[in-house]
């Protein structure tokens, strides 16, 4: 019976939470009450309490869900010796270009964060939760860059910080600008070429193959 009691909690916040991603793309996030959540959920107020503490909350589980998998794949890069972490950073990036680009869900959530959200009280969480985003995949980037700067033995030209911004400015970039009209361009195309055209603008050129390995 417990077993299934926690199945059935499970299935239940499954459906607020793509309730509240249709809703969210359909009228906004600040527009949306949890009550309205509630119903096009077929649940209760009090279901939603169960399982997010705020509307905040329930977004922030949505970006989390979008965004894990490039997190987790950033924080290996590197941990492999065998792998060039550079190939590993490249790779890292246009994975989740074309998530967005092939997943209704994933792009869905991004639409909603890069236009139809309002940083009002109710949701300075979200925007908490956008800014450690940014902090915690600059510092990946930054890390990534470092290892594949050392692994070809070449000295960045800038900070690896500054270049780590940068690099994650180009990639929020090329998404907004996709999301406001997406049959304008490739995303994966251009976030390729962008992306080398960058690294090579630091000295690392994935064309290039790294030194070969001392027996």
């Amino acid at each position: 019976m417990a077993r299934r009691t926690k199945e059935d909690a499970q299935a239940t916040r499954i459906q607020l939470m793509d309730a509240a991603l249709h809703l969210f793309a359909k009228q906004g996030v600040s527009r949306t009450s949890l009550q309205d959540i509630a119903l096009a959920a077929g649940a209760t107020r009090g279901a939603i309490y169960w399982h997010f503490k705020n509307k905040a909350d329930l977004f922030n589980a949505l970006m989390q869900n979008a965004t894990l998998p490039m997190e987790q794949t950033l924080q290996q890069i590197g941990h492999d010796t065998s792998q060039d972490p550079l190939a590993e950073l490249e790779r890292a990036i246009i994975q989740p270009m074309q998530s967005i680009v092939d997943d209704d869900l994933v792009r869905a959530t991004f639409e909603i964060a890069t236009m139809k959200v309002e940083y009002v009280d109710e949701l300075l969480a979200v925007k908490q939760r956008h800014v450690q985003c940014y902090t915690d995949n600059t510092r990946e980037l930054q890390r990534s860059l470092m290892e594949a700067a050392a692994y070809r033995s070449v000295d960045l030209p800038v900070s690896s910080l500054v270049a780590a911004q940068g690099l994650h400015s180009l990639m929020a970039g090329l998404i907004h600008t996709w999301m406001l009209a997406p049959t304008t361009f490739d995303l994966v195309e251009v976030a390729r070429v962008s992306v080398r055209a960058y690294l090579a603008g630091l000295g690392l050129l994935v064309s290039v193959p790294p030194p070969a390995a001392i027996p």
